[in-house]
């Protein structure tokens, strides 16, 4: 079965350009993706959580823009899940607690952290 290789490279968080609003948060993650010997550099997935999630919770994790071909999802979900958290923490919650204040939502934070995940992927014809 032919491998997938994705290299995370960045993370920006809970951004109004990509869709979080005052119910979700949506994040979105950049990498390059190798599947098989091809290469798709530039690609990226919107990770998204209702808004007061916990970084426990689940994540929905988007399919890669810029690839279109034979995948394990679930596979990737977990990568992605694994590279978010690996940035915010497992217990971090959706809004950061300042003395005196209510909760505050930290939007837009750029993040740039480098992690290599390599999974099998399924070929057109093999079963699932």
């Amino acid at each position: 079965m032919p491998t997938a290789t994705v290299h995370f490279k960045e993370l920006i968080q809970d951004s109004q350009d990509y869709g979080s609003d005052d119910k979700c948060m949506v994040s979105r993650v950049f990498f390059d993706l190798q599947v098989g010997d091809k290469k798709y550099p530039g690609a990226y997935a919107n990770l998204k959580q209702a808004v007061g999630a916990t970084a426990s919770d689940p994540i929905e994790v988007s399919p890669p823009a810029g690839y279109s071909g034979p995948f394990d999802h679930q596979a990737f979900q977990a990568a992605a899940e694994q590279y978010f958290r690996s940035i915010l923490g497992s217990s971090r919650p959706s809004t950061k607690r300042a003395p005196g204040a209510k909760g505050i939502r930290m939007r837009n934070c750029r993040h740039r952290k480098t992690l290599s995940v390599t999974f099998e992927v399924a070929t057109p014809h093999s079963p699932r």
